[in-house]
């Protein structure tokens, strides 16, 4: 069979109108990347200017404002029992989706039959991955808080809510790293008399753990950003008492921000602006973390 010419294939098309559609696209998505990273480069410079006045205008002090405790008085509000509240909202939302999600990933990608069920249940995962967090929080609403169980206001719902909005996440990114991993070594630990569990358990899953770490500690992240879920499930705005633990009342950081920075006195604005900067500075940590875990596994496995 003769190769066709390039005339055959493209003798009908104007080659440098083609080009020069290529290179309007490359440069509308250039701009659009450029736009975005200005507009964000604005956005934390505003905000990064709004917490130094804070600083210089309302003689503000950083130590004083991660120390206090919310208060109708912006003399004295600060952001530390937001911030434990968050903590402890991160920490049981984490414990709660890493073990069902990395589960659940394993039963749906080693154990379970390629049927229309389990197709089902994949494509529910990606829909659910993308349903508005507030969604969650009106379940939590209705089923724990003003439910059959009635709960109240308590950080283990509040935490139950997060988990619900990344547990999708962590479950396809789990599915996701456990497919990239290559059929070779299951086979290898086959060929070794291994059992099924144990080539999950001692192959697999370490081969995954990298990515499987990135997407829970990405998916984490998000969930620290979230402020609808919990508003929907009675969390406090300023509060004046520290969290103990999961059965306190409901308070974070994001929902915290969210009050301050409706409030018409403008050093209520620009505490807002200071909880803001403190809750980008964990989440880069949050990342810096997961890098170092991905390398740290990366370098186990060599």
């Amino acid at each position: 069979m003769s190769t066709p010419s390039e005339d055959e294939l493209f003798g009908g098309v104007d080659l440098d109108w083609e080009h020069k559609k290529n290179r309007a696209f490359l440069g509308l998505c250039f701009f659009a990347s450029v736009l975005g990273l200005v507009a964000l480069a604005f956005l934390i410079a505003d905000v990064i200017w709004e917490s130094y006045r804070g600083i210089v205008e309302y003689d503000i002090g950083i130590i004083h404002f991660l120390t206090s405790n919310g208060s109708i008085n912006p003399d004295q509000a600060g952001m530390y029992a937001a911030l434990i509240g968050s903590l402890w909202l991160i920490a049981l939302a984490a414990l709660l989706t890493f073990f069902i999600g990395v589960g659940a990933a394993i039963y749906l990608e080693e154990y379970a039959p390629d049927n229309r069920w389990v197709r089902l249940i994949d494509a529910n995962l990606a829909n659910l991955a993308g349903v508005p967090s507030v969604v969650y929080g009106l379940v939590c609403l209705g089923l724990l808080v003003n439910g059959p169980l009635d709960t109240g206001r308590i950080i283990i719902v509040g935490a139950i809510a997060l988990s619900l909005v990344v547990l999708p996440i962590i479950i396809v990114s789990s599915i996701e790293a456990l497919r990239a991993v290559p059929d070779s070594v299951r086979n290898g630990s086959y060929a070794m008399g291994a059992t099924r569990w144990q080539t999950v358990r001692r192959a697999v899953l370490p081969a995954a753990m990298p990515s499987i770490m990135t997407g829970t500690i990405l998916a984490v992240a998000n969930a620290w950003g979230q402020t609808a879920p919990l508003l929907m499930v009675g969390a406090i705005a300023s509060a004046r008492h520290t969290p103990q633990g999961p059965f306190n009342d409901i308070t974070a950081l994001t929902v915290t921000i969210f009050d301050w920075a409706f409030r018409f006195q403008d050093q209520f604005h620009v505490l807002a602006a200071m909880g803001i900067v403190g809750l980008l500075v964990v989440l880069l940590s949050m990342n810096l973390i997961a890098i170092y875990i991905r390398n740290r596994y990366e370098k186990e496995l060599k």
